[in-house]
């Protein structure tokens, strides 16, 4: 895959937010919760919780693909987090 992202999002609730993106995309994607990984068509998403942060590397075939999956990614995130509000901030 040739084109990358990485947010830091500042959470208390990081395995919890891929626990429950994992089993949310885990009826039409593949899935390793344990892991932290999501497998799009055309891209990859890698999830990490670690003290007050969870770390989510995008990986996707092309820009664009980049571009859409930040968008779907950021969106899942903050709709699992409820009333917490995340900041998430790709580079």
């Amino acid at each position: 895959m040739s084109s990358q992202s990485v947010a830091r999002v500042s959470t208390e609730s990081g395995q919890r937010l891929i626990n429950r993106l994992c089993k949310h995309w885990a009826h039409k994607l593949e899935v390793d919760a344990e892991q932290g990984k999501i497998v799009f068509d055309g891209g990859l998403c890698l999830m990490n919780a670690g003290e007050n942060v969870l770390q989510v590397d995008l990986q996707a075939d092309d820009d664009e693909r980049l571009e859409l999956l930040k968008g779907v990614v950021a969106s899942h995130l903050e709709r699992m987090a409820g009333k917490e509000e995340l900041s998430i901030h790709w580079q």
